[in-house]
């Protein structure tokens, strides 16, 4: 066996044997629950209806979440991928700094809007696709990498291409193919968070599309490089980042990385979640009459250095004030709670007040327990001299019970009642009963107004 066959050893490991437990299925139908409510609220925002103007173009079967339209799929997962990403509250792999569900979701629902008759099992090719991004980008992603590149946009197009090429049940050769042609579509800048503009919201959008076109073309019969991860041009080496000395494999010792990702409770930047809410801890405990003279967060140094994380302002765009660290705390202690609203506050002068008020260093303690954990430790002084001390030892994700009960509120409210009511029956019942592909393309124009009729 040549030494650079990692891609193809990945691939033989891709099906567990033994299927996956029930516990992850449940987490997979979490994330689906997740991503659909995101995509719903973020249905009118301005990268949202831009990535509709582009995709509208194309005819097809497939939904794009929230509308009438149907359109094709590379077009659906294009837009489906923005939306998904649109309220920066989609789901977190820390270990890879990755959002994988915003480019795996769309790539399945795509492809069983395209094949509702399809054998294979839409929850296990998903989490397949969780689980090779999840290794690959825990290998790849460093620190100093993620400044610079987005995580996303390099490991997005990998997570999608092998879920994609599960639910078609491809050979272990055109699986090979898919992923390794994906591989040479790898992309996303973070320039963004410097200068305010709108890029990031279009990462996953490229990267689901990148993935998708990836899977049909080795469907086709088109040929990948096999060495596309591990050859002296391959993409460790085209990032100048060494192989690990442990070889990467799927699934080690019965663990599933799709079990390691989080449900942001925050609408903001995953560095931003712990500080938010031990700021919300903390002045639910400061009295009646008192106010908060000096916040003083202890953190770690991923969080600081990651692009827009360490920027006090001034905030021209929602999307600063999200990726801010500074900006998150200081709202949610000035607002007394967690919501999107905060984020529209740009030019609130209780907040920018706040803002003077913090200082943020890095923590040793916290520091050693990052990527495995993402905690938070808050310290605040109130001006009737109290000090409050609220402490996370990692980020607290919304509970499953909170996933679904956002998707609830957000589908009624665009969808109707009714429809959400089916949304939530159709979810739980993929948990229950496992998942076909007929099973999820209902729930695909379930998605859709107007009770998932195709528009005329």
């Amino acid at each position: 066996m040549r030494s650079n066959a990692l891609l193809r050893e990945l691939v033989a490991q891709a099906k567990p044997e033994g299927g996956f437990p029930d516990e992850v299925r449940a987490k997979a139908a979490t994330c689906l629950a997740d991503f659909i409510s995101c995509a719903i609220e973020a249905a009118d925002l301005p990268w949202s209806r831009q990535a509709l103007a582009v995709a509208a173009g194309g005819n097809g079967p497939c939904a794009v979440i929230g509308e009438a339209a149907t359109v094709g799929a590379l077009d659906a997962a294009f837009a489906n991928g923005v939306r998904g990403h649109g309220l920066v509250r989609e789901d977190m792999h820390a270990g890879s700094i990755s959002h994988m569900g915003v480019v795996v979701w769309p790539v399945v629902l795509a492809l069983v809007a395209e094949n509702p008759d399809l054998v294979a099992d839409p929850l296990e090719a998903a989490i397949a696709g969780y689980e090779i991004g999840g290794r690959v980008g825990r290998a790849l992603i460093t620190p100093d990498m993620a400044r610079r590149f987005r995580p996303t946009g390099l490991i997005g197009p990998l997570s999608g291409a092998l879920a994609g090429a599960i639910l078609l049940d491809l050979d272990q050769e055109k699986t090979l193919n898919a992923l390794a042609l994906a591989a040479n579509a790898f992309g996303g800048l973070n320039e963004w968070p410097h200068s305010g503009a709108d890029d990031m919201y279009f990462h996953p959008g490229f990267a689901a599309r990148n993935a998708l076109t990836a899977v049909k073309l080795a469907a086709l019969g088109a040929k990948g490089s096999d060495s596309a991860l591990d050859g002296v041009a391959g993409l460790f080496s085209a990032f100048g980042i060494p192989l690990p000395t442990e070889r990467i494999s799927l699934y080690p010792n019965g663990t599933f990385e799709i079990m390691a990702v989080f449900n942001k409770e925050v609408p903001a930047c995953n560095f931003a979640q712990s500080p938010c809410q031990v700021a919300l801890a903390a002045i639910n405990r400061v009295g009646d009459g008192d106010s908060v003279e000096k916040i003083h967060l202890s953190t770690y140094n991923a969080a600081l250095n990651y692009p827009g994380c360490n920027y006090r302002g001034p905030f021209e765009t929602p999307l600063q004030a999200k990726m801010s660290i500074f900006f998150g705390m200081a709202a949610t202690i000035a607002r007394g709670e967690i919501a999107e609203a905060n984020y529209a506050l740009l030019n609130d002068a209780a907040i920018t007040d706040l803002i003077d008020r913090t200082t943020i260093t890095v923590s040793d303690r916290l520091d050693g327990a990052f990527p495995a954990r993402q905690g938070a430790e808050l310290r605040v002084e109130t001006k009737r001299g109290e000090v409050i001390v609220e402490l996370l030892d990692d980020v607290r994700s919304a509970s499953p019970e909170l996933v679904r009960q956002r998707l609830a509120d957000a589908a009624a409210t665009r969808l109707g009642k009714e429809q959400a009511q089916q949304i939530g029956l159709a979810i739980e019942n993929l948990t229950k009963s496992g998942a076909s592909a007929r099973a999820v393309a209902a729930l695909e124009k379930l998605c859709r107004t107007g009770g998932g009729e195709r528009a005329v």
